[in-house]
């Protein structure tokens, strides 16, 4: 339903822009918020969605664990610091949720379990906190592309990392912080009124964020040696 939504209003707005005499797209459109951002610092905010996954790497050769992806959401501020003329310094603190899904092979248990034995659910609920180098190109009319890059720190709230139970006790434990790199690219597209700019990027965890289960022979942690988070944005922005 959010992603209807959200593509409805797209299509609005590219109507609305294509019945405008003054359209963006046009051959010689009229240029807007042409010194917006000649600003040192000005500040926007972002909706948008996301997928992420797990990369595990395992201790011996062994059946993959299969990791369920489902599409969550973002929201989130943005504050755009320029540096130079085509270099830009964003913080984009942001709350995201998503959940993983992840299916164990029987081949992991000594006996036969039960399907809730093999299937463990991530509910994650994130506060990011990304510091990013936006690289503008130069600007055509009202449409200017860019690349994105930095690093991030993760706060997992939902991350069970102080429960003294774990997965014998159906609890999936995984570290409250986790840091990132990310790289991307997107567009800013200036409109009369503000600057409406889709991205698109991809995340990178760092570090492993998998806490053992107290049992080192765990089917569901002893034959891990890291899980990192990898995940795709694609986020909204309006200035």
């Amino acid at each position: 339903m959010r992603k209807i939504v959200v593509l409805i209003l797209l299509l609005i707005a590219i109507k609305g822009q294509a019945q405008n005499p003054n359209k963006i797209f046009s051959r010689d459109p009229i240029i807007n918020l042409e010194n917006f951002q000649k600003q040192k610092l000005y500040f926007g905010f972002f909706l948008g969605f996301n997928s992420y996954d797990f990369k595990i790497d395992y201790k011996t050769v062994s059946q993959d664990i299969l990791v369920d992806k489902t599409t969550g959401f973002n929201v989130g501020l943005i504050a755009d610091l320029k540096l130079q003329e085509y270099i830009r310094l964003r913080f984009e603190p942001g709350l995201y949720y998503t959940q993983r899904n992840l299916h164990y092979p029987a081949s992991y248990f000594p006996t036969t379990p039960t399907p809730s034995d093999m299937l463990r659910e991530v509910n994650s609920t994130n506060l990011h906190f990304p510091i990013l180098l936006k690289f503008l190109s130069l600007r055509t009319g009202n449409v200017r592309p860019y690349l994105l890059g930095g690093v991030s720190a993760t706060l997992n709230l939902s991350s069970n990392s102080k429960s003294i139970d774990d997965n014998y006790e159906q609890r999936f434990r995984v570290k409250p912080w986790t840091t990132n790199y990310e790289i991307g690219f997107g567009i800013d597209i200036f409109s009369e009124y503000f600057i409406f700019s889709p991205s698109i990027r991809g995340v990178f965890g760092i570090n492993d964020e998998l806490i053992r289960d107290n049992d080192p022979n765990s089917p569901w942690t002893g034959n891990i040696e890291s899980m990192k988070t990898r995940a795709v944005f694609i986020n909204f922005a309006f200035h």
